[in-house]
């Protein structure tokens, strides 16, 4: 099950080397592309992303990838 459409467009983070972060995967959250908890109470479950390198990274915005928690142009097919 896919989450609701947060916008139709990646978002293009700069994430810090070490550095772990919280993926929303129903696309509630208030503090897209990251996890508010929004999602208790639903099957939803955020997913975490760990940065090897200092480095923009585009998260999914549509929630319909099959790479969580990245990017793979689903949105495209909207």
């Amino acid at each position: 099950m896919n989450g609701h459409v947060a916008q139709k467009t990646p978002y293009g983070v700069e994430v810090e080397a070490g550095k772990s972060y919280y993926w929303c995967a129903c696309g509630l959250s208030k503090s897209q592309p990251f996890c508010d908890g929004s999602h208790k109470g639903s099957e939803f479950t955020p997913v975490k992303y760990e940065a090897s390198d200092a480095k923009t990274v585009y998260f999914c915005g549509c929630k319909q990838t099959a790479n969580q928690p990245l990017c793979d142009g689903a949105h495209k097919k909207l």
